[in-house]
Formats: C-alpha cells, sequence, structure tokens
C-alpha cells in the first residue's frame, strides 16, 4: 500500500512540528550542497526556525559573499533590465519622472515670471518668502563685490602699502558708506576726509 499525500498545512503539535523541520531542514541542506557540487553553482540558504534559530549553508566561502553577489546581481537588473516587459516599464518610470521634473521646472519659472494666477494666499506667501530671501543673497553679493573692487582700487593707488596704516595708527583717507532705500537700490558713497586727517598724516609721514 503508497503512502498517502501529505497534506501541506501548519502542524499544531509543537513536538511534531520541531522533529518534520528538523527532518526537512537537513535534506534541503544535503540538497542545496549537492546542487553547489554537482552544478558548479554557488548556493547560498537561510533558514529561521520557529524560535527564532539562524541556519545557513553556502557554497562558497561565506555567505557574506553570496549576498553581495546577489545584491550586485538585483542592482544590475534594475539598471539593465534584461527582459523587454521590464526595460520598457523601467524607461517608462524614468519618462514619468523626467516629465514630472520638466512641469516642476515649468511652474517656477511661471510664477517668477509673474503669472501668479491659481495661488492660494500661503502659496503667494511661500513665494514672497522666496524672493526675499533671494534678493537678500543679491544684495549681499553686490555689496560685497562693490567693497571689493574700491579695494582692489585703493592697492593699485597705494601699492603693497596699506594706505590706511601709518606706524601702527589707523587713518582711513575716505570714508565709505552703503545706503539702501526701500525699494531695494544700493548707494556706494566715498565722502572726502575730514582736514585734520590731513594734518596727521604729514605728522605721521614725517615722523618716518
Amino acid at each position: 500500500m503508497g503512502r498517502g499525500k501529505v497534506v501541506i498545512r501548519r502542524i499544531d503539535n509543537s513536538t511534531n512540528r520541531q522533529v518534520t523541520f528538523s527532518k526537512r531542514r537537513n535534506g534541503l541542506l544535503k540538497k542545496a550542497k549537492e546542487l553547489g557540487i554537482l552544478c558548479d553553482a554557488e548556493v547560498g540558504l537561510i533558514i529561521f526556525s520557529s524560535t527564532g534559530k539562524l541556519h545557513e549553508f553556502a557554497s562558497s566561502s561565506s555567505m557574506r559573499s553570496v549576498i553581495e553577489r546577489y545584491n550586485k546581481a538585483q542592482d544590475e537588473s534594475v539598471q539593465s533590465p534584461q527582459n523587454p516587459a521590464s526595460e520598457l516599464k523601467f524607461w517608462q518610470t524614468e519618462a514619468a519622472i523626467l516629465r514630472q521634473q520638466l512641469h516642476n521646472m515649468q511652474e517656477d519659472h511661471r510664477k517668477l515670471m509673474g503669472e501668479l494666477y491659481g495661488l492660494s494666499v500661503r502659496d503667494l506667501q511661500n513665494l514672497e518668502n522666496q524672493l526675499e530671501m533671494s534678493l537678500r543673497g543679491i544684495r549681499m553679493k553686490k555689496e560685497q563685490i562693490l567693497i571689493d573692487q574700491i579695494q582692489e582700487l585703493t592697492h593699485k593707488a597705494y601699492g603693497t602699502r596699506d594706505p590706511n596704516a601709518v606706524n601702527g595708527d589707523t587713518i582711513s583717507p575716505y570714508d565709505l558708506s552703503i545706503s539702501e532705500e526701500s525699494h531695494g537700490h544700493i548707494h556706494l558713497q566715498l565722502s572726502q576726509p575730514q582736514p585734520q586727517n590731513f594734518s596727521d598724516l604729514a605728522r605721521a609721514l614725517d615722523s618716518t
């Protein structure tokens, strides 16, 4: 009389379940080892029992190398799909991402050009904050460029010697002032030195 068909379902009895686990685990590990030897295949097998105990087998030197090879193969399959269906899905996803990026850039450009229809109060407030931050950065950069240009011109006029220091005394030949009007225009002004500055400069030069 032949052996009856085994119903594949969870074994309720814990003892029978443990015995079955041990037998089938050993059989599975044996088959994995045979597959690696007979077919020259790299096999990795990981098993966690119901109690959380780890059982593993690797036909190569270590399980880590098998997992690294698996991860590398997964990355390559995503970047270069092997079958036409996967490749089509991959490029459809890429095209959708690019279309969304283009749409976002067009929306940002439209807002910056003053086309503000369809925006809520919160959207307008966020746009205003972004523009204010951008203007603040532009003004700071403009001021720094103007100051650098004045320093370069002063350096060329006085040579390598610092015109603001004579015998350790700080004498400013010109007063630099930067003012900003409410509408954002920046005014750079050089004021002439006070008369007493010339006398101080003369005495400093005589003492050298």
